[in-house]
């Protein structure tokens, strides 16, 4: 597709709506809005006003946000009717109906990202990988980000999880926040359609969640008919591998070689003196490939982790 921005269609509320499709993804409640400041903002404080009205695995997209975050309170905008901007109330319960523990949680974004790149793979014929710890890349630049955050606890009842997803569209290479983040359109995608891109999306996280779920939150165990969580999301995550500096708060920074995932979702590094770090989404301030001084970088590997 040509770099300038296609006016943007609206989402097909109609086929959101679609109670077929609600069914089998067990979505509770799908509500579309024209504007709004960010939907996990949103929920969040919907979910503390009215518990009862907002139960698992209910959906709230926007077609455009006016102010939208991300990781450590990082904002961005993209125009109107340009992304897939959706948030989900997560609920999490075995199936006898008991809370996951909280400490599977940090799964959550790490299970969403495999979801939306599925989606892109099959919806959009986009080839995708993960960027730990949430992020969606294609060919090395960022198409999407993810953020989950942890909503109030009411009544006693665990805390639910809003899960926020934004994924870049109709965007042109002039409308991207930054150089190395990219859009569907800018990819030689199948479809730019967001009401297909973002009910592939629902889809495919649904069927995971609910075998994660069902696994009492085991990121090891074996879900939908095959691999683990765990397994899946190793297999698609560029970070390993690599040599990273990684930016911890107060200006600490660890920089080694990114080994593996751990039970907690959280990346393992072993420095130099063969120390190993965990460092954990909820810390780290950014992930970077690290080269040697004197050595020079690999191309291609600075623009898949900025």
């Amino acid at each position: 597709m040509d770099d300038a921005h296609a006016p943007g269609i609206p989402l097909n509320r109609g086929a959101l709506a679609d109670q077929d499709f609600l069914s089998a993804t067990g979505i509770a409640k799908l509500v579309v809005v024209d504007s709004t400041g960010s939907t996990n903002a949103d929920l969040l404080r919907s979910v503390a006003v009215e518990p009862k009205s907002w139960p698992d695995l209910s959906v709230l997209t926007a077609e455009y946000q006016t102010a939208a975050r991300g990781r450590l309170d990082r904002r961005w905008e993209a125009p109107p009717l340009s992304s897939v901007s959706v948030s989900i109330v997560l609920r999490p319960v075995n199936a006898e109906g008991r809370p996951l523990p909280a400490q599977c949680y940090s799964w959550l974004s790490l299970l969403a990202a495999l979801a939306l790149r599925e989606t892109l793979l099959e919806t959009a014929g986009i080839p995708a990988e993960l960027k730990w710890p949430n992020d969606v890349l294609v060919r090395g630049r960022k198409i999407a980000g993810i953020l989950a955050q942890l909503g109030p606890m009411v009544e006693g009842s665990a805390p639910p999880v809003i899960l926020g997803t934004g994924l870049n569209v109709s965007l042109s290479s002039a409308e991207l926040p930054v150089p190395t983040a990219t859009s569907v359109a800018l990819e030689q995608p199948v479809t730019v359609d967001r009401t297909l891109l973002l009910k592939s999306y629902l889809s495919h996280f649904a069927v995971l969640y609910r075998s994660f779920c069902n696994a009492d939150g085991d990121p090891a165990a074996g879900m939908a008919g095959g691999p683990s969580l765990h397994k899946r999301v190793e297999a698609v995550l560029v970070t390993l591998g690599k040599q990273v500096k990684a930016q911890l708060p107060g200006d600490h920074e660890i920089i080694g070689h990114a080994t593996r995932l751990d039970d907690y979702g959280s990346l393992l590094v072993v420095d130099g003196s063969a120390h190993e770090h965990v460092v954990t989404a909820g810390d780290v301030v950014h992930l970077r490939p690290w080269t040697p001084p004197g050595q020079a970088p690999r191309q291609g590997t600075e623009s898949g982790y900025a």
